[in-house]
């Protein structure tokens, strides 16, 4: 067991240093159980994105799913599932919620593109709003009015990343802008192709930032719903994908062929804003 506790805080740390800084205003006796999450949600992410073969990647997330059911089962065989069946039982965390990860990252397998803002917001239910439900299970929370609260949250941070990222996406050939809003705005394909950082295109990201700035708004609540150790982190995440956004916008909203990223004196601030407010 100690063995799969130290595989699981190695992955969290070695792939996500945000992750390792954000558990340190977590109490202790939670650490290993977010390790042990974030093991799970980091390899399955891994298993869809990383082979390069679509046919790969739905045998390999077929088979991470057969070791999930056995976690379940009381006979995990993988580190991660070994780690992670204490705490599901700890917690009693449902198992539709991993099960809904796995969904969405075979979803990017068969989906490249959305035609609509709410197909992307489907898609942001499975790929992002689970991680919220997680949290706050191990936080103790389970009702359904804080979850939807988290969902705003997670879907934020997870349009933030989109946006951030339509580039990198787009090499891996994705688009998860929506293509109404290519047709509005009058953008095409070609330009993200082409890095073609338009008025048109620009103009287009003004309004898909400022739309992911209200789901935020909707969010925020949940900061003064949750105990105080949760509240920071709720808090450093959120305005850590608020940043995101801010430098989009600092870019002009040109993030074709340029991935618009926090500075780490801005990092360094939020951290200790939060760092701060543990203090008070």
């Amino acid at each position: 067991m100690q063995d799969a506790y130290g595989y699981c805080e190695r992955l969290a740390r070695d792939h996500y240093e945000n992750f390792s800084v954000a558990t340190w205003f977590l109490p202790k006796r939670l650490r290993q159980h977010f390790y042990n999450v974030y093991a799970y949600c980091r390899i399955s992410d891994d298993l869809a994105d990383e082979t390069g073969d679509t046919a790969i990647s739905m045998q390999l997330l077929d088979e991470w799913e057969c070791e999930l059911n056995a976690c379940y089962n009381g006979t995990p065989r993988h580190p991660v599932f070994v780690a992670l069946a204490g705490t599901v039982r700890e917690f009693n965390i449902p198992k539709q919620t991993f099960l809904n990860l796995l969904t969405a990252f075979r979803q990017d397998q068969r989906i490249t593109r959305y035609e609509t803002f709410d197909g992307l917001l489907r898609y942001c239910r499975n790929s992002a709003n689970p991680v919220g439900h997680l949290v706050l299970y191990l936080c103790g929370y389970r009702d359904p009015d804080r979850q939807q609260l988290s969902d705003f949250t997670c879907t934020a941070l997870q349009l933030a990343n989109f946006w951030q990222d339509v580039s990198p996406d787009y090499d891996k050939g994705r688009i998860y802008l929506p293509l109404e809003d290519f047709r509005i705005y009058g953008v095409a394909e070609a330009d993200i192709a082409n890095k073609n950082n338009s008025r048109e295109f620009c103009g287009l990201m003004r309004f898909e930032v400022e739309r992911a700035r209200e789901w935020f708004e909707r969010g925020l609540p949940l900061v003064s719903k949750v105990n105080r150790e949760l509240a920071i982190d709720l808090e450093l995440f959120t305005r850590g994908g608020q940043e995101i956004l801010n430098a989009i916008e600092r870019e002009n909203y040109a993030v074709l062929g340029n991935r618009p990223a926090i500075s780490k004196s801005r990092k360094i601030a939020l951290v200790a804003r939060a760092a701060l407010h543990k203090l008070l």
